[in-house]
């Protein structure tokens, strides 16, 4: 039988599972939003509207690879993913997480700031930042292209690194729930996190909104390890005075 059809199946699938995680995790941070920061969001429900339309878009273009690499790791075992505890080392599940997460930053890192350069953000990523100021809704608000360089990251590494199953499951989950707190426009973690040496190291909400305030700088996704070697760590932004500037809209 044309393996099209199975592979078509696994694409959807992957898709509205995408697509799913984006809206339950988007709309649980929007409603702490709301809960915790309330009428942080005022004004900006057209502006929200147009983020879940891209993001749902970039689900899509995100279920398509993922589809095929899930179809080919359960059919053909294709994949460096495996399912036995005992099939490596137990200090190996940490090891890969770290792993995964350093690669997918660095991709992350470079790619974000190619999207930088004019003639890119023109013609992508500019989708992206019209998101003034982003929402909880604007984590996987992109242009189809930028979906694109995000959405084959994970699935590629799959193919080279040994991964748990459920160790790909905390990675999938980090890069949703760090996207989606990064836009968010206030603090998840505490000040002493955010202002001690982890923070010095880790991206987190107050990090990324100097890079939506300053157009440039603090390219990374989890870590600051590639803006401080390069020279692109702007330090941390000011959540309270871009809390003011929304109230003033």
């Amino acid at each position: 039988m044309s393996a099209a059809l199975p592979i078509a199946f696994s694409a959807l699938a992957m898709t509205l599972i995408v697509g799913g995680r984006y809206l339950l995790t988007s709309g649980a941070f929007a409603l702490a939003t709301r809960l915790r920061r309330p009428g942080l969001y005022r004004g900006l429900e057209a502006q929200m509207r147009r983020e879940i339309g891209w993001s749902l878009a970039s689900a899509a273009i995100y279920g398509i690879p993922a589809g095929i690499v899930a179809w080919g790791w359960q059919a053909q075992g294709w994949t460096r993913i495996y399912s036995g505890v005992g099939d490596y080392p137990l200090c190996y599940l940490p090891v890969s997480l770290l792993a995964y997460l350093l690669l997918h930053d660095t991709c992350f890192y470079w790619t974000h700031r190619l999207m930088h350069r004019p003639a890119w953000f023109r013609l992508a990523h500019a989708v992206h930042h019209d998101s003034r100021p982003p929402t909880a809704w604007a984590a996987m608000s992109f242009h189809p292209i930028e979906a694109v360089t995000g959405a084959v990251v994970i699935p590629a590494l799959v193919f080279v690194i040994p991964v748990h199953v459920a160790v790909l499951g905390a990675v999938l989950a980090i890069m949703t729930v760090m996207g989606v707190g990064n836009h968010m426009g206030w603090e998840m973690f505490p000040r002493a996190l955010v202002h001690g040496p982890a923070g010095r190291w880790l991206i987190t909400a107050t990090h990324h909104e100097r890079h939506h305030a300053a157009y440039r700088g603090n390219y990374g996704l989890y870590f600051r390890f590639w803006d401080k070697a390069c020279g692109t760590d702007l330090g941390l932004g000011d959540l309270a005075a871009a809390s003011r500037l929304r109230a003033s809209r």
